[in-house]
């Protein structure tokens, strides 16, 4: 076992290495980065009114190249590439050009978003399709699984932010009921509510955002959970079972409900792990939700290098890290798979 550990951690490093590699040269060639973006502000801050006339004044060459020196870009490419996996390396993921703080505060500050979201998202999806899905398998075939077949799958069909504005304009106060809030997590007066209240107005607020999360979601896991049941139902052991005599409640919650959930148990460090970091962007958007898939657009339209590259380091190192867990979940909860079977 520590030594297929060790091995996939040595193959994160080169991995590491190639997504940051292949980023920071593309970043190399993309057209209007932070010093251009600075100078733009700049030149729009200097402008001016005086007695209704327009005033301008451009920034010099010795303010660009201050500027250049300020984000690091009089050094060479190759040096400053070095340099980002020197820090890297330390877990320094450096500062932000334009928020003036660290790309650690700055994830750390839009977390409570994205694992709200996240978290009720996967608790939500998790224990409606698992329970849909062993339902379906039992009744494969009927009226009841078509139907709900034809359901989940027009809710997969469904975008999220299309959902999103649905919602908004019925409960939004779009153009018919302003039953639900239209952005944040809390109200203006949360520090000063209840304990009960809190709870209240939180619900109240994530009601929406979360609605248009999930819908989309349950397909996956229902049709996943059904298909594994059914692979388990139709095998020589449940034929066994059931000849010997037991209810099949027995042989369902006994000996097919184990074996069929070993696909979903091992999916669980990934599925838990990504709640707090795939936060929708057009959900988060569309509900003025400040998470972190928000900031990780206007990072990239204000060419925010740091946090482009810090957040994708800091993804990338957990999602890797996330597969190893998953792969030793699933020798774990199944003694019949060896570590050798996995080096293959």
């Amino acid at each position: 076992m520590w030594s297929y550990i060790l091995k996939r951690i040595l193959l994160m490093i080169p991995t590491l290495l190639g997504v940051l590699t292949l980023t920071f040269a593309v970043i190399q060639f993309v057209p209007g980065g932070p010093v251009e973006q600075a100078v733009h502000e700049l030149r729009r801050g200097e402008q001016g009114t005086s007695f209704g006339m327009r005033q301008h004044t451009g920034v010099d060459a010795q303010q660009v190249a201050q500027l250049r020196a300020l984000y690091g870009f009089d050094k060479p490419p190759l040096q400053r590439y070095f340099l980002m996996l020197g820090r890297f390396a330390r877990f320094d993921l450096g500062d932000s050009y334009f928020r003036h703080q660290s790309v650690w505060s700055l994830i750390v500050s839009k977390l409570p978003v994205s694992i709200s979201i996240g978290l009720w998202t996967f608790f939500i999806t998790y224990l409606i399709s698992v329970p849909l899905g062993i339902a379906k398998a039992v009744r494969n075939g009927s009226t009841f699984d078509i139907t709900t077949s034809l359901l989940v799958l027009i809710g997969f069909a469904i975008p999220g932010f299309v959902l999103g504005v649905l919602l908004l304009v019925l409960f939004g106060g779009g153009s018919f009921w302003q039953l639900f809030p239209l952005r944040n997590l809390t109200s203006d007066n949360w520090a000063t509510l209840s304990l009960g209240g809190k709870i209240a107005d939180y619900l109240w607020h994530i009601t929406l955002p979360i609605i248009a999360s999930v819908v989309g979601s349950f397909a996956v896991i229902t049709m996943l959970t059904k298909n594994a049941f059914l692979d388990e139902i139709r095998k020589q052991y449940v034929l066994t079972a059931r000849a010997k005599g037991l209810s099949e409640r027995t042989v369902l919650w006994k000996h097919v409900f184990r074996n069929a959930l070993l696909p979903l148990i091992v999916g669980f460090p990934g599925a838990f792990i990504g709640a707090f970091f795939t936060g929708s962007l057009l959900i988060e958007t569309l509900f003025s939700l400040d998470g972190l898939g928000l900031l990780s657009y206007e990072s990239v339209v204000r060419r925010d290098y740091p946090v482009v590259l810090g957040t994708l380091y800091l993804f990338t190192l957990i999602g890797l890290a996330t597969k190893l867990i998953s792969d030793l979940c699933y020798v774990w909860v199944d003694p019949r798979i060896q570590f050798e079977q996995l080096e293959r």
